[in-house]
Protein backbone atom coordinates (compact mmCIF):
# COMPACT_ATOMS: atom_id res chain seq x y z
CA UNK A 1 0.00 0.00 0.00
CA UNK A 2 2.64 2.37 0.68
CA UNK A 3 4.26 1.74 -2.92
CA UNK A 4 0.80 2.63 -4.41
CA UNK A 5 0.67 5.99 -2.07
CA UNK A 6 4.37 6.87 -3.58
CA UNK A 7 3.58 6.26 -6.79
CA UNK A 8 -0.12 7.85 -6.98
CA UNK A 9 1.52 11.48 -5.18
CA UNK A 10 4.29 10.89 -7.38
CA UNK A 11 1.99 11.21 -10.57
CA UNK A 12 0.82 14.23 -9.41
CA UNK A 13 3.65 16.19 -9.49
CA UNK A 14 3.98 16.85 -13.57
CA UNK A 15 0.24 17.77 -12.92
CA UNK A 16 0.25 20.58 -10.71
CA UNK A 17 3.84 21.87 -12.90
CA UNK A 18 1.68 22.25 -15.51
CA UNK A 19 -1.00 23.91 -13.16
CA UNK A 20 1.61 26.37 -11.81
CA UNK A 21 2.03 26.99 -15.41
CA UNK A 22 -0.70 27.84 -16.79
CA UNK A 23 -1.58 29.69 -13.66
CA UNK A 24 1.34 32.16 -13.92
CA UNK A 25 0.83 32.48 -17.58
CA UNK A 26 -3.05 34.42 -16.85
CA UNK A 27 -0.85 37.83 -16.85
CA UNK A 28 0.08 37.49 -20.20
CA UNK A 29 -3.23 36.41 -21.56
CA UNK A 30 -4.71 39.62 -20.21
CA UNK A 31 -5.76 42.30 -22.80
CA UNK A 32 -4.32 45.04 -20.33
CA UNK A 33 -0.56 45.10 -19.28
CA UNK A 34 -0.59 44.49 -15.52
CA UNK A 35 1.73 47.38 -14.94
CA UNK A 36 -1.13 49.72 -16.24
CA UNK A 37 -3.23 47.72 -13.35
CA UNK A 38 -1.18 48.55 -11.06
CA UNK A 39 -0.51 52.15 -11.56
CA UNK A 40 -4.38 53.03 -11.65
CA UNK A 41 -4.83 51.08 -8.57
CA UNK A 42 -2.27 53.58 -7.16
CA UNK A 43 -4.50 56.22 -8.33
CA UNK A 44 -1.59 57.80 -10.70
CA UNK A 45 -3.40 60.57 -12.74
CA UNK A 46 -0.75 60.33 -15.81
CA UNK A 47 0.71 57.21 -17.32
CA UNK A 48 3.60 57.42 -19.52
CA UNK A 49 6.09 54.87 -21.00
CA UNK A 50 8.87 56.04 -18.85
CA UNK A 51 6.42 55.22 -15.63
CA UNK A 52 5.78 52.09 -16.77
CA UNK A 53 9.20 51.15 -17.41
CA UNK A 54 10.42 51.50 -14.28
CA UNK A 55 7.09 50.25 -12.53
CA UNK A 56 8.20 46.65 -14.71
CA UNK A 57 11.84 47.07 -13.23
CA UNK A 58 10.46 47.68 -9.65
CA UNK A 59 8.10 44.42 -9.82
CA UNK A 60 10.82 42.21 -11.87
CA UNK A 61 8.16 41.92 -15.02
CA UNK A 62 11.30 43.07 -17.05
CA UNK A 63 13.29 39.47 -16.57
CA UNK A 64 12.73 36.58 -18.68
CA UNK A 65 9.29 34.26 -18.51
CA UNK A 66 10.91 31.10 -17.36
CA UNK A 67 12.79 32.99 -14.22
CA UNK A 68 9.82 34.92 -13.41
CA UNK A 69 8.15 31.92 -13.27
CA UNK A 70 10.48 29.82 -11.27
CA UNK A 71 10.64 32.27 -8.73
CA UNK A 72 7.17 33.02 -8.28
CA UNK A 73 6.77 28.77 -8.05
CA UNK A 74 9.77 28.65 -5.56
CA UNK A 75 7.53 32.06 -3.30
CA UNK A 76 3.94 30.07 -3.48
CA UNK A 77 6.24 26.62 -2.47
CA UNK A 78 5.92 28.74 0.22
CA UNK A 79 2.64 30.20 0.30
CA UNK A 80 4.20 33.66 -0.66
CA UNK A 81 1.99 34.96 -3.50
CA UNK A 82 2.77 38.51 -3.78
CA UNK A 83 0.92 41.16 -3.05
CA UNK A 84 -2.26 42.55 -4.43
CA UNK A 85 -2.27 44.93 -7.46
CA UNK A 86 -5.34 46.90 -5.32
CA UNK A 87 -4.73 46.62 -2.22
CA UNK A 88 -1.06 46.30 -1.96
CA UNK A 89 -1.23 43.83 1.13
CA UNK A 90 0.00 40.35 0.70
CA UNK A 91 -2.13 38.47 -1.16
CA UNK A 92 -2.23 35.25 1.48
CA UNK A 93 -3.48 37.99 3.96
CA UNK A 94 -6.48 38.31 1.64
CA UNK A 95 -6.54 34.44 0.83
CA UNK A 96 -5.67 32.93 4.42
CA UNK A 97 -8.46 34.12 6.03
CA UNK A 98 -11.21 34.24 2.84
CA UNK A 99 -10.03 30.16 2.87
CA UNK A 100 -10.62 29.34 6.01
CA UNK A 101 -14.00 30.66 6.05
CA UNK A 102 -15.14 28.84 2.77
CA UNK A 103 -13.48 26.19 3.86
CA UNK A 104 -15.60 25.64 7.38
CA UNK A 105 -18.68 25.89 4.74
CA UNK A 106 -17.25 23.41 2.82
CA UNK A 107 -16.74 20.98 5.53
CA UNK A 108 -20.41 21.61 6.99
CA UNK A 109 -22.07 21.42 3.78
CA UNK A 110 -19.69 17.94 2.94
CA UNK A 111 -20.91 16.60 5.68
CA UNK A 112 -24.64 17.24 5.47
CA UNK A 113 -24.42 15.87 2.11
CA UNK A 114 -23.09 12.93 3.14
CA UNK A 115 -25.40 11.79 5.68
CA UNK A 116 -28.62 13.53 3.31
CA UNK A 117 -27.10 11.39 0.37
CA UNK A 118 -26.46 8.23 2.33
CA UNK A 119 -29.73 8.35 3.93
CA UNK A 120 -31.80 9.17 0.64
CA UNK A 121 -30.00 6.64 -1.07
CA UNK A 122 -30.74 3.64 1.16
CA UNK A 123 -34.30 4.38 1.69
CA UNK A 124 -35.31 4.85 -1.90
CA UNK A 125 -33.48 1.97 -3.01
CA UNK A 126 -34.87 -0.35 0.02
CA UNK A 127 -38.14 0.97 -0.64
CA UNK A 128 -37.89 0.82 -4.52
CA UNK A 129 -40.90 1.53 -6.94
CA UNK A 130 -43.23 2.73 -4.10
CA UNK A 131 -44.72 6.07 -3.18
CA UNK A 132 -42.13 7.16 -1.14
CA UNK A 133 -38.93 6.11 -3.99
CA UNK A 134 -40.96 8.40 -6.06
CA UNK A 135 -41.86 11.09 -4.01
CA UNK A 136 -38.06 11.75 -2.66
CA UNK A 137 -36.98 11.06 -6.20
CA UNK A 138 -39.79 14.09 -7.82
CA UNK A 139 -38.61 16.49 -4.90
CA UNK A 140 -34.85 16.12 -5.71
CA UNK A 141 -34.97 16.51 -9.29
CA UNK A 142 -37.46 19.79 -8.67
CA UNK A 143 -35.17 20.88 -6.26
CA UNK A 144 -31.95 20.32 -8.01
CA UNK A 145 -33.16 21.95 -10.90
CA UNK A 146 -33.71 25.10 -9.70
CA UNK A 147 -31.51 27.98 -9.99
CA UNK A 148 -29.08 28.46 -6.78
CA UNK A 149 -30.22 32.48 -6.42
CA UNK A 150 -33.55 31.70 -6.85
CA UNK A 151 -34.00 28.80 -4.13
CA UNK A 152 -31.53 31.58 -1.77
CA UNK A 153 -34.19 33.90 -2.64
CA UNK A 154 -37.25 32.01 -1.57
CA UNK A 155 -35.49 30.51 1.53
CA UNK A 156 -33.97 33.92 2.50
CA UNK A 157 -37.87 35.58 2.03
CA UNK A 158 -39.48 32.96 4.20
CA UNK A 159 -37.38 31.94 7.15
CA UNK A 160 -35.37 35.54 7.71
CA UNK A 161 -38.08 38.14 6.62
CA UNK A 162 -41.54 36.52 7.31
CA UNK A 163 -40.14 34.04 9.85
CA UNK A 164 -37.09 36.25 10.99
CA UNK A 165 -35.35 33.12 12.29
CA UNK A 166 -32.27 33.42 10.72
CA UNK A 167 -29.78 35.81 9.82
CA UNK A 168 -29.25 36.82 5.94
CA UNK A 169 -25.43 37.52 5.94
CA UNK A 170 -22.19 37.16 7.67
CA UNK A 171 -21.33 34.07 9.87
CA UNK A 172 -21.55 35.61 13.12
CA UNK A 173 -23.44 32.93 14.69
CA UNK A 174 -23.84 29.18 14.57
CA UNK A 175 -27.39 30.22 12.90
CA UNK A 176 -25.65 31.44 9.94
CA UNK A 177 -24.64 28.46 7.89
CA UNK A 178 -28.02 27.32 8.30
CA UNK A 179 -29.28 29.05 4.89
CA UNK A 180 -25.90 28.29 3.01
CA UNK A 181 -25.55 24.73 3.69
CA UNK A 182 -29.41 24.46 2.93
CA UNK A 183 -28.90 25.55 -0.31
CA UNK A 184 -25.64 23.88 -1.38
CA UNK A 185 -27.09 20.47 0.16
CA UNK A 186 -30.08 20.67 -1.86
CA UNK A 187 -27.68 21.31 -4.97
CA UNK A 188 -25.33 18.22 -4.36
CA UNK A 189 -27.41 15.90 -2.55
CA UNK A 190 -29.57 15.63 -5.11
CA UNK A 191 -27.52 14.38 -7.25
CA UNK A 192 -25.54 11.96 -5.29
CA UNK A 193 -28.32 10.18 -3.28
CA UNK A 194 -29.06 9.07 -6.71
CA UNK A 195 -25.75 7.26 -7.47
CA UNK A 196 -26.07 5.58 -3.69
CA UNK A 197 -29.36 4.50 -4.80
CA UNK A 198 -28.68 3.16 -8.48
CA UNK A 199 -25.48 1.14 -6.76
CA UNK A 200 -27.41 -0.05 -3.80
CA UNK A 201 -30.23 -1.55 -6.14
CA UNK A 202 -27.07 -2.89 -8.22
CA UNK A 203 -25.37 -4.95 -4.73
CA UNK A 204 -29.28 -5.78 -3.90
CA UNK A 205 -29.20 -8.00 -7.04
CA UNK A 206 -26.34 -9.70 -6.72
CA UNK A 207 -25.68 -13.41 -5.33
CA UNK A 208 -24.13 -12.92 -1.84
CA UNK A 209 -27.64 -10.97 -1.31
CA UNK A 210 -29.59 -14.12 -2.48
CA UNK A 211 -26.97 -16.89 -0.22
CA UNK A 212 -26.93 -14.35 2.77
CA UNK A 213 -30.93 -14.35 2.96
CA UNK A 214 -31.01 -18.21 2.67
CA UNK A 215 -28.33 -18.90 5.18
CA UNK A 216 -30.79 -16.89 7.82
CA UNK A 217 -28.67 -13.40 7.83
CA UNK A 218 -30.97 -10.85 9.77
CA UNK A 219 -31.59 -7.84 7.26
CA UNK A 220 -29.73 -5.39 8.99
CA UNK A 221 -26.75 -7.30 8.42
CA UNK A 222 -27.10 -7.75 4.92
CA UNK A 223 -27.94 -3.93 4.11
CA UNK A 224 -24.81 -3.04 5.72
CA UNK A 225 -22.79 -5.22 3.53
CA UNK A 226 -24.62 -3.92 0.66
CA UNK A 227 -24.36 -0.62 1.74
CA UNK A 228 -20.58 -0.92 2.04
CA UNK A 229 -20.17 -2.28 -0.85
CA UNK A 230 -22.02 0.62 -2.84
CA UNK A 231 -19.96 3.34 -0.83
CA UNK A 232 -16.62 1.73 -2.63
CA UNK A 233 -18.41 3.12 -6.12
CA UNK A 234 -19.20 6.26 -4.69
CA UNK A 235 -16.10 6.98 -2.52
CA UNK A 236 -14.67 9.06 -5.96
CA UNK A 237 -17.90 11.03 -5.99
CA UNK A 238 -17.79 11.93 -2.81
CA UNK A 239 -13.94 12.16 -2.56
CA UNK A 240 -14.04 15.08 -5.29
CA UNK A 241 -17.12 16.77 -3.18
CA UNK A 242 -15.10 19.20 -0.98
CA UNK A 243 -13.02 20.75 -4.18
CA UNK A 244 -16.11 20.74 -5.90
CA UNK A 245 -17.60 22.76 -3.17
CA UNK A 246 -14.91 24.82 -2.40
CA UNK A 247 -15.00 25.90 -6.11
CA UNK A 248 -18.93 26.12 -6.68
CA UNK A 249 -19.43 28.20 -3.22
CA UNK A 250 -19.41 31.52 -5.36
CA UNK A 251 -23.12 32.25 -6.08
CA UNK A 252 -23.78 31.23 -2.24
CA UNK A 253 -21.06 33.38 -0.42
CA UNK A 254 -22.16 36.51 -2.25
CA UNK A 255 -25.64 36.46 -1.68
CA UNK A 256 -25.70 35.67 1.64
CA UNK A 257 -21.94 38.09 2.39
CA UNK A 258 -19.87 35.20 3.31
CA UNK A 259 -16.31 36.50 3.76
CA UNK A 260 -14.68 33.31 1.80
CA UNK A 261 -12.79 32.98 -1.71
CA UNK A 262 -15.99 33.20 -3.95
CA UNK A 263 -16.88 36.84 -2.44
CA UNK A 264 -12.57 37.21 -2.50
CA UNK A 265 -12.70 35.75 -6.45
CA UNK A 266 -15.42 38.29 -8.12
CA UNK A 267 -13.80 40.94 -6.61
CA UNK A 268 -10.86 40.12 -7.44
CA UNK A 269 -12.41 39.50 -11.25
CA UNK A 270 -13.79 42.71 -11.37
CA UNK A 271 -11.06 44.87 -10.03
CA UNK A 272 -8.79 42.85 -12.60
CA UNK A 273 -6.38 41.78 -9.38
CA UNK A 274 -4.08 39.11 -11.31
CA UNK A 275 -1.78 38.21 -7.93
CA UNK A 276 -5.25 37.49 -6.00
CA UNK A 277 -6.77 35.47 -8.82
CA UNK A 278 -3.61 33.54 -9.84
CA UNK A 279 -3.75 32.08 -6.14
CA UNK A 280 -7.09 31.42 -5.91
CA UNK A 281 -6.85 29.59 -9.35
CA UNK A 282 -3.53 27.07 -7.86
CA UNK A 283 -5.34 26.74 -4.57
CA UNK A 284 -8.53 25.54 -6.11
CA UNK A 285 -6.71 23.26 -8.74
CA UNK A 286 -4.37 22.13 -6.39
CA UNK A 287 -7.29 20.92 -4.28
CA UNK A 288 -8.98 19.20 -6.79
CA UNK A 289 -5.52 17.13 -7.12
CA UNK A 290 -5.03 16.58 -3.89
CA UNK A 291 -8.73 15.08 -3.21
CA UNK A 292 -8.38 13.31 -6.06
CA UNK A 293 -5.43 11.41 -5.16
CA UNK A 294 -6.90 10.74 -1.65
CA UNK A 295 -9.81 9.52 -3.39
CA UNK A 296 -8.10 6.87 -5.08
CA UNK A 297 -5.70 6.11 -2.16
CA UNK A 298 -8.99 5.64 -0.18
CA UNK A 299 -10.06 3.04 -2.64
CA UNK A 300 -7.15 1.07 -3.34
CA UNK A 301 -7.24 0.80 0.33
CA UNK A 302 -10.92 -0.24 0.24
CA UNK A 303 -10.36 -2.95 -2.97
CA UNK A 304 -6.76 -3.97 -2.88
CA UNK A 305 -6.90 -4.96 -6.70
CA UNK A 306 -7.06 -1.66 -7.87
CA UNK A 307 -3.33 -0.88 -6.53
CA UNK A 308 -1.96 -3.38 -9.32
CA UNK A 309 -4.03 -1.02 -12.02
CA UNK A 310 -1.46 1.73 -11.60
Amino acid sequence: MGRYIAKRLLISVPLLVMISLITFALNHLSALDPVEIVLHAQGVPSITDELIAETKAALGMDRPFLTRYLDWLVSCLQLEFGSSYVTGKPVWALLGPAFLHTLKLTLVSAAAILIVSVTLGVVCALREGTALDRSIRGVSFLLTSMPPYWLAALLVWYFAVKLDLLPTSGMDSYASYILPVAIITIGFAGIYFRTIRSSMLSNLNEDYVLYGRACGLPESRITLHVLRNSLQVAISMFGMAIPILLGSTVVVENLFAWPGLGTLSVQAVLSRDFPVIQAYVLVLASAFVFFNAVSDIVQAAANPKLRNDL
